[in-house]
């Protein structure tokens, strides 16, 4: 009789829906789907097509990396140079011995067209990109556009986490603080952060946006790194660990490898206990089964963001964690019978 009389107060007590899973995230919201790239498994990376893709995919926040041309200008380009992902040898001559995206203007980009790598392809099944210039390589103004375009005209709150390349370089790191506040990427509400591999480049956004009184969250990025009471994160750049302690004082996160063997549910707990996010690159499941396989894992520690190729996997297994379940409409009269149970007279246990 007991399991009958806790089940009734159970669920005379509880909400109108019972939570499909415990978030664990910091702030006790879903995770942050992050279209690594855009929707990078499935058209041309960083490119105005592919962030669109992303966001009519569910995404939160797209994601540009950003170079510098040599005119100066802010492209959203993985690599420091050309080859991989456009068509500059069809048109250029190699400068330097190379395709650096240094060595040419934005003019010149700007001719070039990004093309498909890995599993992605010119096109989407039912998708048209809004954009003329869908597959050409965008300036961050012009992504950022985009996305403002897209929250003006929906209501949405999709965010941007642009990253400042490696080598680290102030030039770099400055004009992306000074062209997302221009863009009116401001504020800590909205969904956005700035990125560094370099700790020193993360601190050094986090103080320049100080300046102009913006509040924009800032993450650092490496791998996750030591053990319960001593986890950090491991720069790249410099080839030196900088503690989730020392990391508090001017990050709002990190952004760490999944190949990081330290990275564990006590990873993300120490890092919540001093204020920091955990955000995981990159996932890269094919099937909804790996998805479910592979986001849940991260999911159930207490991730708050993921790094995604795929990011309608992450949103469909996202909803599927997080959504909470509703209570059948017969409720209340579960909870009438049950409440008749308990006032049924108790059998004798000789009986």
């Amino acid at each position: 009789m007991f399991r009958y009389v806790f089940l009734a107060a159970t669920l005379a007590c509880g909400a109108s829906t019972v939570s499909a899973a415990t978030l664990n995230t910091l702030s006790g919201e879903a995770p942050l789907v992050i279209a690594h790239r855009g929707a990078s498994a499935y058209l041309p990376e960083h490119t105005l097509g592919g962030y669109e893709l992303a966001i009519q995919m569910g995404a939160d926040i797209v994601e540009p990396d950003v170079g510098l041309t040599s005119d100066g200008e802010l492209v959203a380009m993985h690599d420091g140079t050309l080859g991989r992902t456009t068509n500059v040898a069809d048109i250029f001559a190699p400068r330097n011995g190379g395709y650096a995206v240094s060595d040419f203007t934005l003019a010149e980009i700007k001719t070039l067209t990004v093309t498909p790598t890995g599993p992605a392809s010119t096109s989407y099944p039912g998708f048209t990109p809004s954009s003329p210039d869908a597959f050409k390589v965008p300036t961050l103004s012009e992504v950022l556009d985009l996305v403002n375009a897209h929250n003006t005209a929906t209501g949405d709150r999709i965010g941007v986490y642009p990253e400042s390349k490696t080598p680290n370089r102030s030039e770099l790191s400055r004009k992306i603080v000074d062209t997302l506040n221009a863009a009116g990427f401001t504020d800590a509400d909205q969904n956005s952060y700035m990125q560094a591999f370099s700790h020193a480049g993360a601190e050094e956004m986090a103080t320049y946006q100080t300046t102009l009184g913006m509040d924009l969250s800032v993450a650092a990025l490496g791998a996750a790194v030591g053990d319960s009471g001593a986890f950090g994160v491991y720069d790249y750049t410099t080839g030196s660990i900088s503690s989730l302690e020392a990391l508090s004082l001017f990050a709002d996160g990190v952004g760490v490898s999944l190949s990081s063997s330290s990275l564990s549910k006590q990873f993300i707990e120490s890092a919540h206990a001093l204020g920091l996010e955990v955000h995981g690159w990159t996932f890269r499941p094919t099937s909804i089964e790996q998805a479910r396989t592979q986001f849940g894992m991260y999911f159930d520690m207490g991730m708050d963001a993921v790094f995604t190729d795929y990011p309608d996997l992450g949103v469909q297994v996202r909803s599927e964690f997080a959504t909470p379940v509703p209570l059948p409409a017969s409720l209340p009269l579960i909870l009438a019978g049950l409440g008749a149970l308990t006032l049924l007279p108790r059998r004798s246990s000789l009986a």
